[in-house]
């Protein structure tokens, strides 16, 4: 189901960016309803679209048929967001959100990998973890900036869902304290944007703790821009750390988000575990 899901996602972002003829910031799309290109639970389905509604960075939303699938658009405004995300020192990158279907995509994958807790690194307005958390894993969100944080728990108050928001810098957290048994990591940031210094470090902790390393996956927002990538394109920007660190990688999705939605190519993420 998750191959036809990412399929039929694709092809509606490409087909409505295309044909979008709006003005605002930024844009994304969810199914209606559940269908024949959208097999998704209609309970999930309806958590999705509170997330977008309670969610303060949408101010408008409108019904669009795209490619014979009726369709929600989401408009609204990060600005606000962005400007606060990179007062940050330690900050990897500023907030840019994948769409929420594909985080609803990417959490099923890791849910079919056998991973049974979520932790959400440079979370966001914790859109992935919210999806985590509505299909069953145990989910936590680690995220720096402080209005960041207070979104999120708007979120899970408005929705009646907690994904386990914690305002931390991510470089110092206690992940001990979590007593994590089957994780699955999903770090925020480009490689070449100090993803990879955020990466590292989390690996660093995660071979700390132990009996951990070999029951944890790690997941990497990739690129395969050349204006945002200028060294080696395999795995996103990603080969050399997946290659010090002697990960293994079991899966790449191409899915959304918020900084491709004017290119032809989507956002890969790419799946691993210690080898």
């Amino acid at each position: 189901m998750m191959d036809l899901l990412v399929e039929n996602l694709v092809q509606i972002k490409q087909e409505f960016a295309k044909k979008y003829t709006g003005n605002a910031h930024i844009q994304e799309v969810l199914p209606k309803n559940p269908s024949t290109k959208f097999p998704i639970d209609e309970k999930h389905l309806k958590l999705l679209h509170n997330f977008m509604k309670t969610n303060p960075i949408y101010s408008n939303s409108y019904e669009q048929q795209i490619l014979d699938a009726c369709c929600i658009v989401y408009e609204g405004d990060i600005n606000e967001y962005w400007l606060n995300s990179i007062k940050h020192g330690s900050s990897c990158q500023p907030f840019y959100p994948t769409w929420i279907m594909s985080a609803f995509i990417m959490t099923h994958i890791a849910q079919e990998l056998d991973y049974s807790e979520l932790v959400d690194i440079g979370s966001g307005d914790g859109r992935i973890a919210y999806c985590g958390n509505i299909i069953g894993l145990n989910s936590y969100s680690i995220e720096i900036d402080n209005i960041l944080v207070e979104l999120q728990n708007t979120i899970c108050t408005s929705t009646n869902q907690n994904f386990n928001p914690i305002c931390h810098n991510a470089l110092e957290f206690d992940y001990s304290s979590l007593n994590l048994k089957k994780p699955i990591f999903f770090i925020g940031g480009l490689a070449q944007m100090g993803g990879d210094i955020l990466a590292t470090s989390i690996i660093d902790k995660i071979n700390s703790i132990r009996n951990l390393k070999n029951e944890t996956g790690i997941v990497f927002a990739g690129t395969y821009t050349k204006r945002q990538l200028s060294g080696n394109l395999e795995n996103g920007g990603w080969s050399s750390l997946i290659e010090k660190h002697a990960l293994k990688v079991i899966d790449t999705v191409s899915l959304p988000t918020i900084w491709t939605f004017d290119q032809n190519v989507e956002t890969p993420y790419i799946y691993t575990k210690f080898k």
